[in-house]
């Protein structure tokens, strides 16, 4: 193309200076002719590439097509392993930043798990080597029991006309 522009600026100079419209126009005619050969070459070299009208090639014009094809496939076949590796490596990095998250949130996990444990240790006491508590929690100096990991079960009642020997009564509430 550049060497089109070329010759036509080298042409238009040289018109440009006889000034003749009748060669211009034979230039352009051969210059249209010269880019309809062209095309027409290339759009024949395309047909090829792509398997059709062989039967006027020689063995050697086929050996050095399919020369042509093998380079090409094989230009694409590394430009394919190159975008799959490319890909592999992105991948790789970010397996190892979840990683590395994961990492992180296990280490806060066991710093929270720790802290709960230190938590339930101060509100529920720990256990000697009899299995008693040894600070239990007692709410109104009554106890809720020898075992504070038996559930305490709360349960609303009407007010009935009990003695006091037979249920401690909370105001409305009652325990069993």
């Amino acid at each position: 193309m550049k060497s089109v522009i070329e010759r036509y600026n080298k042409s238009k100079e040289e018109h440009h200076q006889l000034g003749n419209p009748a060669s211009e126009v034979k230039f352009w005619q051969q210059e249209a002719a010269a880019l309809r050969q062209q095309l027409q070459n290339l759009q024949e070299n395309h047909r090829q590439m792509m398997g059709e009208e062989l039967s006027g090639l020689s063995v050697k014009d086929l050996q050095n097509l399919e020369n042509q094809l093998e380079m090409s496939l094989r230009g694409v076949r590394m430009k394919k392993d190159q975008i799959l590796m490319d890909e592999i490596q992105e991948l790789s990095r970010k397996g190892n930043l979840i990683h590395q998250e994961n990492v992180e949130l296990y280490k806060k996990v066991n710093l929270i798990r720790q802290e709960n444990m230190e938590l339930y240790t101060k509100v529920y006491g720990t256990r000697d080597l009899n299995g008693s508590n040894r600070n239990p929690l007692h709410t109104n100096n009554i106890g809720i029991g020898e075992d504070s990991h038996i559930p305490v079960r709360l349960q609303l009642s009407q007010p009935q006309h009990e003695t006091p020997a037979r249920a401690t009564k909370l105001g409305r509430l009652q325990l069993h």
